[in-house]
C-alpha cells in the first residue's frame, strides 16, 4: 500500500504531479499533489469505531497555511504558525462542503482531513487543488467515501472563460468562483462577480464541470492501480417491525396540518408535542412486545422515521400542491420590512426583516490607522472595508455559550462581503476605513442574505456613496423522479429537507455573489438556469423595496463619524509641512485636535478630526503655510512677538511677517492693552523684500506707502556681518 508512486499530467498550461507512498505513510491515506509552484500534503485519518449514539458524522477539515511555503517569516511577536486565519478557515469550509455528502449515510466515525500547505504559488493557490487531494486520499485510505470529487477556480475574461487563471488574469476577470463536483454534476460553487448575468454564470458551470471531469479522470486512473480494502460501517438497524408498526399510529393528514402552523417556534412544538404523544402511545401499545428497556434504546430509531416521514409529507406538498410550510407558493417571497437609523450613535444602521429572519446592520467608518492589516500567504498590505456576520444564540431561541466566531459566521461574512464589495467606493472617492457589522437577532433560514441587504441598506443611510444596492435571496430545490420544483427565499427546514441550497445576490445589473451546494446528483443546465432566472425574479423585487426605503446614499456622513480631508501637495512642500523634526506637524496636530498622515510616495495629506470647524480651519492654515506669498494677500494672523518698533504676527506655521507701528492704524501700547501674544489679527501682505522678510499692515488702514529701503535691524545687521565673515 505504501509503496511509491508517481503520475504526472499536463492541465491547462501547468504541470500537475501526484506523489503516494513518500509521506505521511503512516496516516490512513495520504498523497502529495504539486500543481505549478503549489504543492500541498493531504492526509486522512479515521477512528474504526463509530461513536456511539451519534447521530451526524463527526468530520472535521483543516487547512494549514504554512508561511515557508511563500518564503515567509510570520509576523508578531511569536514566530510562528498559530490559529488559523479567516483565510484557512474559508479554504478548508471549501474542501469540506463538497466531499462532507460523498460518506455513507449513518457513519459516525470520527475522521480528520488535514491539507497542510508546503509550497504557495500566487498564481495557483493551492486551496482549489485541496478539494482533488482530499478526494484522492480518502479513496486510497480504507475509509470509507462513496465518489471521486475535484474542484477549479474559474475566471472570465474578454467574452472567454479561463480555468485556474492567474493573479494578473483574475484583476481583469468579471467572475472570480470556485467549483467542485463529480464526474455526474457540480455540487458545490463560491465566489464574486461584477454584475455578470445569470447565462453567463451558467457558462462558468458548463465550462467548470468539463475541467473536473478531466481531474475526476485523472483519480480514476490513480486508483484503478490500487487495490482498496474500506472498512465496514456498523450502522445500528432498529428491530425488526419496529417502524412499521409505529408508522401505524402517525396520522399524514394530521401532521401536514400541523407543519402549516404559523410561525417557526410554534410550528416546532406542535410536531415535537406530536412526535413524543405517538412515542408514549407506542411503547404503551409495544410493551409485551418489547422491554422498556428496549423500546428507550431504540427511540432513536422512532424519532429519526418521523423526521424523514416529515420530510417526505413537506416535499409531496410542495410537488403536489405548490404549497409550502409556511403557506407560500414556491415563488413567493416572505414579508419584508426595511427601517433605517435604529440606532442613534452609530454612523449608520437598518433593520432588514424578512419573515421570521431578521438582521440588523450597521456601519462604522474610520480612520486609515483603522484599516484591517492583511498578512498571509500570498497577500501583504491592508483592507479598507470589511463586512462581520454575528448569530447569537438567541436567535433561534437556544441556551449555547458566547465564543469567538466560528466557520458558519466566517463564511457567511465572508459571503455578505463579496457580495457588497463591488459596489463601495474606491478610496480616492471616499477615503474611510468601512466597518459593517450584521447582528442576527432572528433567524429562520437566508441569514446571510438578509445580511447583504441589511448592510447595503445601512451603506447608504451612513452616506457611503454606494454605487447600488444590492439584494440576496435564497433558493432552494426538490427533486423528484417526475418533477422538480425550485423555491423561493427558503425556510430553515426547506434547506434542511430539500435537494438544493444556493445563494445569489446583485444589483439589478447583474450578479456579484453566487454560492451552492447541491445534496442530489443529477441538476441540469436547464434547471440551474430556471434557478437563476427565478432568484433574479425575487432579487428585482427586493430592490424595489430597498430603494422604496432609501434611493440613494446620503449626501451627509453621520455628524459622529470622523471628519476626513484628502489633498494633495507638491513634493518639495512635504519638508515645510512636516517641519524640523516633526515640530510644524505636531503643533498643528496638538492645536486643532487631528492627525494628520502624509504619504510621501502619493505626495497626499490625510487630515482626520472629530470637529469639522476646526478642521475647516487647519485646511486653511495649511493652504496658507503651502501657498506662496504675495502682495496684497490678507491674512487672519496670530501675535507670535511684540517689538517696540511694531509686532510680528504669524501668517502660517513658519511664515511670519513684520506689522511696523507706523502700519497698526493706532498708537501700538493703545493695540496692546487689548491685545497680546496669540491675539489674532488681519492684516494685509505690503511687500516681501529680497531677503523674503514680510512686511505688513493692518487690513483696512489707510497708510502712506513708502518706496525707500528700511535700515535693518541690528539683529539682521549682525546676521548679515556673520554671513560676509564666513564668506571671507
Amino acid at each position: 500500500m505504501n509503496e511509491f508512486k508517481k503520475w504526472e499530467r499536463e492541465f491547462y498550461g501547468r504541470k500537475l504531479v501526484v506523489e503516494h507512498g513518500k509521506m505521511a505513510k503512516q496516516s490512513h491515506g495520504a498523497c502529495f499533489v504539486r500543481f505549478g509552484d503549489s504543492a500541498i500534503l493531504a492526509t486522512v485519518d479515521a477512528n474504526e469505531e463509530p461513536i456511539e449514539g451519534a447521530d451526524f458524522l463527526p468530520l472535521t477539515v483543516e487547512y494549514q497555511e504554512k508561511f515557508y511555503a511563500a518564503g515567509k517569516i510570520p509576523g508578531g511577536f511569536i514566530k510562528r504558525e498559530g490559529r488559523p486565519s479567516e483565510n484557512a478557515v474559508l479554504s478548508a469550509r471549501l474542501i469540506d462542503r463538497p466531499i462532507r455528502p460523498l460518506f455513507p449515510d449513518g457513519m459516525t466515525n470520527e475522521v480528520q482531513v488535514i491539507v497542510t500547505v508546503l509550497s504557495a504559488d500566487p498564481d495557483t493557490p493551492p486551496d482549489t487543488m485541496g478539494i482533488f487531494a482530499s478526494s484522492l486520499a480518502l479513496n486510497i485510505s480504507p475509509i470509507p467515501f462513496n465518489g471521486v470529487v475535484a474542484g477549479v477556480r474559474v475566471g472570465y475574461i474578454d467574452n472567454e472563460y479561463v480555468i485556474f487563471p492567474t493573479v494578473e488574469q483574475l484583476e481583469k476577470s468579471m467572475l472570480d468562483i470556485v467549483v467542485a463536483g463529480t464526474k455526474e454534476a457540480v455540487t458545490m460553487v463560491e465566489g464574486e462577480a461584477k454584475e455578470v448575468s445569470e447565462e453567463v454564470m451558467l457558462g462558468a458551470l458548463k465550462a467548470a464541470h468539463d475541467a473536473i471531469k478531466k481531474l475526476v479522470k485523472f483519480q480514476e486512473e490513480i486508483l484503478s492501480e490500487f487495490e482498496i480494502q474500506k472498512w465496514e460501517i456498523r450502522i445500528p438497524e432498529p428491530p425488526e417491525g419496529l417502524l412499521e408498526s409505529f408508522s401505524e399510529l402517525l396520522d399524514d393528514d394530521e401532521i401536514f396540518r400541523l407543519m402549516l402552523t404559523p410561525g417557526k417556534k410554534a410550528k416546532d412544538k406542535a410536531l415535537k408535542e406530536y412526535r413524543n404523544e405517538k412515542i408514549e402511545k407506542f411503547k404503551e401499545l409495544y410493551a409485551n412486545k418489547w422491554s422498556e428497556e428496549e423500546l428507550t434504546e431504540n427511540e432513536k430509531f422512532l424519532k429519526s422515521f418521523f423526521d424523514e416521514r416529515l420530510k417526505s409529507i413537506m416535499r409531496h406538498s410542495i410537488i403536489e400542491k405548490n404549497l409550502r410550510l409556511d403557506g407560500r407558493k414556491h415563488n413567493e417571497i416572505r414579508p419584508i420590512t426595511c427601517e433605517l437609523d435604529i440606532l442613534p450613535r452609530t454612523h449608520g444602521s437598518a433593520l432588514f426583516t424578512r419573515g421570521e429572519t431578521q438582521s440588523l446592520g450597521t456601519v462604522t467608518l474610520g480612520a486609515p490607522i483603522d484599516e484591517q492589516v492583511v498578512d498571509t500567504l500570498f497577500e501583504e498590505g491592508s483592507k479598507t472595508f470589511m463586512l462581520h456576520y454575528n448569530f447569537p444564540p438567541f436567535s433561534t431561541g437556544e441556551v449555547k455559550r458566547l465564543r469567538g466566531p466560528g466557520r458558519r459566521e466566517i463564511g457567511h461574512g465572508h459571503l455578505a462581503e463579496r457580495a457588497l464589495k463591488f459596489v463601495i467606493p474606491p478610496e480616492e472617492e471616499f477615503p474611510y476605513t468601512i466597518r459593517v457589522v450584521s447582528e442576527i437577532l432572528e433567524s429562520n433560514g437566508s441569514s446571510s442574505m438578509a445580511t447583504v441587504c441589511s448592510g447595503s441598506l445601512a451603506l447608504m443611510a451612513a452616506g457611503v456613496p454606494i454605487k447600488k444596492h444590492v439584494a440576496g435571496v435564497a433558493m432552494g430545490l426538490i427533486q423528484e423522479e417526475d418533477k422538480t420544483v425550485v423555491l423561493t427565499d427558503i425556510l430553515g427546514n426547506e434547506d434542511h429537507m430539500g435537494d438544493m441550497d444556493f445563494k445569489v445576490t446583485g444589483t439589478r445589473d447583474g450578479i456579484t455573489a453566487f454560492q451552492m451546494d447541491v445534496k442530489v446528483a443529477g441538476v441540469s443546465e436547464e434547471i440551474m438556469l430556471s434557478a437563476l432566472l427565478q432568484a433574479k425574479e425575487a432579487r428585482q423585487k427586493i430592490l424595489d423595496l430597498m430603494y422604496a426605503t432609501i434611493p440613494e446614499p446620503r449626501k451627509e456622513v453621520s455628524r459622529y463619524a470622523p471628519v476626513i480631508k484628502v489633498f494633495n501637495i507638491p513634493y518639495d512642500k512635504i519638508g515645510e509641512l512636516i517641519g524640523p523634526g516633526g515640530r510644524v506637524i505636531k503643533k498643528l496636530s496638538s492645536d486643532y485636535d487631528a492627525k494628520i498622515f502624509i504619504d510621501d510616495e502619493k505626495a497626499q495629506v490625510k487630515i482626520i478630526g472629530n470637529d469639522p470647524d476646526k478642521i475647516e480651519r487647519l485646511l486653511k492654515v495649511i493652504g496658507a503655510m503651502l501657498k506662496e506669498i504675495e502682495k496684497g494677500q490678507v491674512f487672519e494672523g496670530i501675535i507670535s512677538r511684540v517689538e517696540p518698533y511694531g509686532i510680528f504676527v504669524e501668517l502660517a506655521p513658519g511664515k511670519v511677517g513684520l506689522l511696523h507701528s507706523s502700519k497698526l492704524g493706532e498708537n501700538l501700547n493703545e493695540f496692546l492693552k487689548t491685545n497680546s501674544v496669540g491675539s489674532p489679527v488681519k492684516v494685509e501682505v505690503t511687500a516681501i523684500d529680497d531677503l523674503g522678510r514680510i512686511q505688513l499692515k493692518r487690513f483696512g488702514v489707510e497708510v502712506k506707502e513708502d518706496d525707500r529701503p528700511r535700515k535693518p535691524s541690528k539683529y539682521v545687521q549682525r546676521s548679515n556681518q556673520k554671513k560676509r565673515y564666513h564668506k571671507d
